[in-house]
């Protein structure tokens, strides 16, 4: 799966998405993954990340809490200062105003003496609300990840979500905090005529879990 960094629908180079932005940007023939987003009501932040190979390069952070509540006026603010954020960082990495080093691989170690490869991660992922994480065409869902079997919290797993069976293949991205826990908002996609399901992939520090609920249409009421 290719998308970098939270929630993110993925269709092109370049993705908007309710208060957020997921774009490439090149200069000096590296390619970096910019990617912004408000983390909504509970943490009123608007968050920009650059990404490099993996690596985050670059991170600007921004408070919102003065146009809560979200009304519509405030909503139109929102994406304004959204759209203002994304587009600078993209404008100042393209020109070079914005510094990031792209790294150079590491020197080979001596044969003699190899570096031993940590054991992989044994990571849980876990849907907090499996019950009820969509209502009204939209997709809440709140998400936990883990170390099997210590239950200790992992900040900084990525999560990312696919709709399969949608008629667009679409990407929904996360980060988890400092509590292991991530939130993922997303309009529900058109379906196609076939089975449909959500997926779901943690991962982090080379390991990576993996759930699957199978989605079933509500049957529409017979016809007067």
């Amino acid at each position: 799966m290719r998308s970098e960094g939270v929630l993110a629908l993925r269709w092109g180079a370049h993705v908007k998405m309710a208060f957020g932005h997921n774009s490439n940007a090149v200069f000096d023939g590296t390619t970096y993954h910019v990617q912004t987003e408000a983390r909504g009501v509970e943490h009123p932040i608007i968050d920009t990340t650059v990404y490099s190979k993996g690596r985050v390069m670059h991170r600007r952070k921004n408070s919102y809490e003065e146009l809560l509540p979200l009304t519509p006026e405030n909503e139109a603010l929102l994406q304004q200062r959204v759209d203002a954020q994304h587009l600078a960082i993209v404008e100042d990495i393209r020109s070079g105003a914005l510094k990031l080093d792209p790294g150079t691989p590491a020197a080979p170690k001596p044969a003699s003496a190899p570096p031993a490869d940590p054991a992989p991660q044994e990571l849980h992922l876990e849907v907090l609300n499996p019950r009820n994480w969509l209502a009204g065409g939209r997709a809440h869902l709140q998400v936990q990840v883990s170390l099997r079997p210590s239950q200790t919290a992992v900040a900084g797993a990525r999560v990312v979500a696919q709709i399969e069976g949608a008629v667009t293949p679409l990407e929904f991205v996360a980060e988890t905090g400092h509590d292991g826990n991530a939130t993922l908002e997303f309009p529900m996609p058109r379906l196609g005529g076939g089975e449909a399901a959500l997926a779901l992939q943690a991962t982090h520090g080379g390991g990576s879990a993996h759930v699957r609920f199978q989605l079933r249409a509500k049957p529409k009421p017979p016809a007067a």
